[in-house]
């Protein structure tokens, strides 16, 4: 494929040489990695590899398909071969597939369908959208466990043991919903039981979508969630409380830690999973989209001897990553960084982790007041929660250590009313805190289908600056994004500065609004606003994204 893609111009030697280290760090295949690097769109690449094979190219999303020719071949080879009939033509079956030299495959698809068959290239994306569409995820098992293309049963759910969760199928049934999952970029999993339906939607770029599975999945309901149970220890006889848990597994050589909570409803227990790459490169701070004039303060922050610096923002706002991306660097050899978290999401080389463990009464405070006496010079916590661990982590910087940790706030001004709040001394605070970080996380917009227009009338605020152009980025949607035309996230940044003025608005105890006013009297405060018009002015995000994330503050 890498050959073909040269001789044909469309990526050069290096690209290429890119393209290839970063395939082999993902495991994925070539043409997607060339087409979230931006080098070429993954129809591009199918395309050429047409034309070299002398084969026909279709777009399936542009196709009439028909019903009756894509029921001539058994799910579960559909699945397998990763090759859909899709229409008869000429007393021959075409075939659309992604991997025309897997002959052996389509010996067996002639087999099925009795019919003479005629290969035709389609891009994996588009291939696998329509095999979701007609089959859902998982249909082949679906298919093997009996359920066919029944309805859903609609006065009761069948029930379903330990047993039912230990047959082969069900392991394959609850794998595939995973490994959809991590192959669809999702960080998390909602499997939600109804009265007569099992929803299964995948959380993608911070917005839940559909994952796309039979109806029939309901019946399977309790095999999965004792499925998912046993994968990660927990008891499967236990239905009336809550239980966490956690799974690790393997996909295309790397390694994922799945955190599992089930909890009981009205309709049989929900279950949600976070998905967490262990084995993923971790992010540096340049990678994060810091702009300069947050980059360069906040890097002397987290270069500080003492103090406690911390990262705000709701849920899911990337909060984890931006200190981890701190911590690589300023650790070195020449100090020591423990962290105290839950869960350690990213194992950091020569970084001391401690797992928070609850049932034995390790919590944030009383692993704080443990790693005391490690002789740390660098602290992490990743969640300031309570007031103990609020004046845990003020002793601790004022005794010679650098803390870095997260809130839940806002803004950045809201993390000094919120440790006041918490019952921590104003001139504390004062004295301890030396800056903030907030973040929001926009969705980015697709490289491949962006295009810039002029913005509507009204559609942007007078503080929101424009390139010289005056255009913005729109949208539009492709197979590569999921017709979202959004693909990856960013962060849109506030970094607050503790200088003389802040600090006299803390001892005083006043609100954040008035901190705020005070920073921005020396120009110590870059807002998430002003970011978020940046990504806007840059074309990295369109303008319903970015108000959407700032609009609030």
């Amino acid at each position: 494929m890498g050959a073909i893609l040269v001789s044909q111009g469309l990526v050069s030697d290096e690209q290429l040489a890119q393209a290839t280290r970063e395939q082999q760090r993902s495991g994925e295949r070539l043409e997607q990695t060339l087409a979230r690097l931006g080098i070429a769109s993954t129809e591009q690449a199918m395309r050429a590899l047409a034309d070299e094979l002398a084969l026909p190219f279709v777009r399936l999303d542009e196709t009439e398909i028909d019903d009756d020719a894509v029921q001539l071949v058994p799910p579960r080879l559909v699945f397998r071969l990763r090759a859909m009939p899709f229409r008869r033509e000429n007393g021959r079956l075409l075939v659309a597939t992604s991997d025309p030299l897997r002959l052996d495959g389509f010996e067996q698809i002639r087999v099925a369908s009795g019919m003479p068959i005629s290969i035709v290239v389609a891009d994996d994306a588009d291939l696998g959208v329509q095999i979701r569409t007609r089959f859902g995820v998982a249909g082949d098992v679906l298919e093997a466990l009996g359920a066919g293309n029944a309805p859903a049963p609609e006065s009761r759910v069948e029930s379903a043991d330990s047993d039912d969760a230990s047959e082969a199928s069900v392991v394959r049934l609850v794998n595939d919903l995973l490994f959809e999952a991590i192959r669809e970029r999702a960080t998390d999993i909602h499997i939600e039981p109804y009265e007569h339906e099992l929803h299964v939607r995948y959380r993608i770029d911070g917005v839940m979508s559909d994952a796309g599975v039979p109806a029939t999945i309901n019946r399977f309901r309790h095999a999965i969630t004792s499925r998912l149970k046993i994968m990660a220890n927990l008891n499967i006889a236990e239905k009336r409380r809550p239980q966490d848990g956690r799974i690790t597994v393997r996909q295309k050589g790397q390694e994922y830690d799945l955190r599992l909570s089930v909890i009981p409803m009205l309709h049989g227990e929900g279950v949600v999973l976070r998905i967490l790459s262990k084995s993923a490169v971790l992010a540096g701070l340049d990678e994060l989209g810091m702009p300069p004039s947050v980059l360069v303060p906040w890097s002397a922050l987290v270069a500080r001897p003492h103090g406690i610096v911390l990262v705000t923002g709701p849920t899911g706002s990337g909060k984890s990553t931006t200190l981890y991306a701190s911590l690589t660097r300023i650790v070195s050899g020449e100090v020591k960084a423990i962290t105290v978290e839950d869960p350690v999401e990213y194992h950091v080389p020569g970084v001391n982790q401690i797992q928070v463990n609850h049932q034995v009464g390790l919590d944030f405070a009383s692993g704080l007041r443990a790693i005391l006496r490690h002789d740390p010079d660098i602290i992490m916590i990743g969640e300031i929660r309570d007031a103990e661990t609020a004046n845990a982590a003020v002793q601790a910087s004022l005794t010679g250590h650098l803390v870095l940790s997260t809130l839940h706030t806002n803004d950045a001004a809201g993390a000094a009313t919120r440790l006041l709040d918490m019952g921590v001394e104003p001139f504390l605070v004062a004295s301890t805190v030396e800056g903030v970080l907030a973040q929001r996380l926009l969705r980015r917009v697709c490289r491949l289908c962006v295009i810039a227009r002029a913005p509507h009338a009204g559609e942007l605020p007078p503080d929101f600056t424009l390139p010289a152009d005056g255009l913005v980025a729109e949208a539009i949607g492709c197979r590569e994004c999921r017709g979202s035309g959004y693909r990856g996230r960013i962060g849109c940044y506030e970094l607050l500065e503790i200088d003389e003025p802040v600090r006299a608005e803390i001892m005083r105890r006043s609100s954040s609004a008035s901190i705020t006013a005070a920073a921005r009297l020396n120009d110590r405060l870059t807002s998430l606003r002003e970011s978020a018009a940046e990504l806007v002015a840059a074309r990295v995000t369109t303008p319903g994204e970015a108000l959407a994330a700032v609009k609030t503050i």
